[in-house]
């Protein structure tokens, strides 16, 4: 008996083989990915009814293109080519209907039901594709939107009771805690003035690390050739705050060097999403939640980003996505390279990145 399929990257294009794997044992017929079988030079889909094929001898692919310029051939039984194609298309049909509607009704909750009547799908499946495709689940993107609003209007200067409710939040406090900015609407608007980080530094294998932490969690972690480099990245980053040091915040440290050497999680069971006070547009967090999903020691093109969240031409948003953000290793922007595999650019350097990578292949 095999085990149960988990559930594969969010983004096409960014496979887990062995996720991947236990899909194809499964025939799982809603997975987004193709199998090429070495042995025969053909290529399926995961649900093809074909005889299952040894381990071994399979390779994955993104994309029927990729398992075609890769030499295989389109299986004759499940015709994986122009069929799924039009499936996909389908899928994208529908996940951008969702997108419209939300965003046309961003003070009204975000359900299901409705979600699934404007598509002709059920409440569980429209779920599914809207995450599968966008990364993120209905209501994140609808509080990633509101956030962005929120946002623009503060730092445009409009009063912040209006900016509040023009935004879709019901009250002060629900755009607080929803809203991703960090700090209340009103500190925002103010640069963040009154804002409390507490911080704190040290010498790692990668240089000089400095972490600094919101009561919501961890803002910045950026790396440096010297202390006095990485301390004065974070007032730059945050000039209207006020710092405070917190030696307590020395884990932070030793836990994203130990991700890089051993793949050891956060802390304890908590995940990324509950540890990180992450801050930025729709898109760059879908962009950062896809950068999670980058197997550790391995890595993919800006490119490849780009098509697994729905845009081809994205490729230069990525980039911008990739150098806006602001947490290190546990975003693992170093993981994201040219197209042709050179490290191009790295906000902490490319030797730095080349020494992450390296040390995640070595010890993976």
């Amino acid at each position: 008996m095999t085990s149960a399929p988990v559930p594969l990257s969010t983004t096409a294009s960014i496979l887990d083989a062995e996720a991947a794997w236990r899909h194809l044992l499964a025939r799982d017929p809603a997975a987004h990915f193709f199998y090429g079988v070495t042995t025969t030079g053909v290529f399926c889909r995961p649900g093809c009814a074909s005889r299952r094929p040894r381990r071994e001898n399979v390779r994955f692919f993104s994309t029927a293109a990729e398992a075609q310029a890769a030499g295989f051939r389109p299986c004759v039984r499940c015709k994986p080519g122009a069929a799924w194609s039009r499936i996909l298309d389908q899928d994208r049909a529908a996940t951008e209907r969702v997108c419209e509607h939300i965003e046309r009704h961003l003070d009204r909750p975000v359900r299901l039901k409705e979600l699934g009547g404007i598509t002709g799908l059920s409440p569980f499946t429209v779920q599914r594709l809207f995450k599968r495709q966008m990364g993120v689940s209905p209501l994140a993107y609808q509080r990633a939107l509101r956030a962005g609003a929120l946002r623009t209007a503060l730092k445009r200067g409009d009063p912040v009771t209006d900016a509040i409710y023009n935004a879709g939040f019901g009250s002060a406090s629900r755009a607080y805690e929803t809203s991703q900015l960090g700090m209340t609407p009103a500190r925002f608007a103010r640069g963040g003035q009154g804002e409390r980080i507490g911080w704190a530094s040290a010498r790692s294998l990668f240089g000089w690390m400095v972490v600094g932490a919101t009561e919501r969690g961890l803002c910045w972690l950026s790396l440096a050739g010297s202390r006095a480099q990485a301390e004065a990245s974070l007032r730059a980053e945050f000039p209207a705050a006020t710092l405070r040091r917190d030696p307590a915040l020395r884990r932070w440290i030793d836990q994203a060097v130990e991700s890089v050497s051993s793949g050891a999680p956060l802390a304890g069971n908590q995940t990324a999403t509950e540890l990180l006070d992450l801050r930025g547009t729709a898109f760059q967090l879908r962009v950062w939640a896809a950068l999670r999903q980058i197997p550790r020691g391995q890595t993919r093109s800006y490119g490849q980003l780009a098509r697994a969240l729905g845009g081809a031409k994205a490729t230069r948003a990525v980039a911008r996505a990739c150098a806006a953000n602001r947490v290190a290793v546990f975003v693992p922007c170093h993981r994201v390279v040219g197209a042709d595999g050179s490290l191009t650019g790295y906000r902490w350097g490319v030797e730095r990145k080349r020494l992450l990578l390296e040390t995640e292949r070595s010890r993976k």
